[in-house]
């Protein structure tokens, strides 16, 4: 073989060998990190919602060191979102009242949001017909969020579990969870902690509804707390049956009126502290809300 060939062969199979080595480390590199979206509501000193502002009001601290924002949607981005109502028997006296709560937070949402709903009592079932995973049809939700089937008891963590599987065909990557129960669980196989890990890790934000009874002993507003503030939601106790719409009309504002905020998180299984601040010189002092932490290795569904 020619000389010439040789060095011509060898050139060749070193720029291979190059272009393997850095499609392998790009590879790499991709698997190490992951995209994380927080949804972050604004509010001045007197808790007015705060629209309008851009990516540089805004600044993002994990662990305590900032992090450049690589994603950055102002409010009234839609969403992907589950209605996941309770169907145990002590349920029977507040369904239609429920139904109607439910439906006032799907017509005051935005109108491009995609929404699935589920039913629970010792077990979960969708709402929608088979083959129709989400819809944004005022109609269909109606008829889906009234398909009760009272009875039995409360398996929660159990529905849960069950509503994070849906996202996985989610269209959109904002997440959010309205659920609406008025008892503890009592009945679950999954635990509390197996289904706020999976909501965290899916960055699904919940905004749980407990309608308690004071003579229910399985009532435990601690929890719904405790998820609420892990995943970035807000829990809710209406003192009054006729106040949960007003509670479910409030949620669906709220989350219309969230900034969503993308950043390169790690892929390390590990939870990492989150910090959001913003600043705006005609508005004065701002109040960020939104979830306090992370764990590595979030999924991230939709667009």
């Amino acid at each position: 073989m020619h000389i010439r060939t040789q060095q011509a062969l060898f050139c060749g199979l070193v720029a291979i060998f190059a272009l393997s080595l850095a499609a392998q480390q790009e590879f790499a590199i991709r698997t190490d990190v992951t995209l994380v979206q927080l949804h972050a509501r604004v509010t001045d000193s007197q808790g007015r919602a705060v629209l309008g502002l851009d990516k540089d009001a805004f600044q993002l601290f994990v662990d305590d060191v900032p992090q450049p924002i690589s994603v950055f949607q102002g409010e009234d981005a839609p969403v992907t979102a589950g209605i996941v109502v309770d169907n145990s028997a002590s349920m029977a006296p507040k369904r239609q009242q429920v139904i109607a709560a439910a439906l006032a937070f799907a017509r005051a949402s935005n109108p491009k949001d995609e929404m699935f709903v589920l039913h629970f009592n010792d077990r979960a079932r969708f709402g929608l017909p088979s083959g129709t995973p989400f819809t944004g049809r005022i109609p269909e939700l109606e008829s889906a969020i009234g398909a009760f089937e009272l009875g039995g008891t409360t398996s929660f963590y159990d529905a849960l579990v069950t509503a994070q599987s849906q996202f996985r065909f989610a269209g959109y990557a904002r997440k959010v969870l309205l659920t609406i129960t008025d008892g503890g669980d009592n009945s679950s196989h999954a635990t509390l902690n197996a289904a706020l890990d999976g909501a965290m890790k899916a960055g699904i934000v919940v905004y749980p509804i407990g309608i308690f009874s004071d003579d229910d002993h399985d009532r435990n507003p601690k929890v719904l707390s405790k998820i609420a503030q892990n995943t970035g939601g807000e829990a809710f106790f209406p003192a009054e049956l006729a106040d949960v719409t007003k509670a479910c009309v409030s949620i669906a504002e709220n989350i219309r009126k969230q900034y969503t905020i993308g950043f390169k998180g790690l892929n390390d299984g590990q939870y990492h502290s989150l910090r959001l601040t913003t600043k705006d010189l005609k508005q004065g002092p701002l109040h960020v809300e939104t979830r306090p932490g992370y764990l590595g290795g979030e999924v991230s569904y939709g667009n």
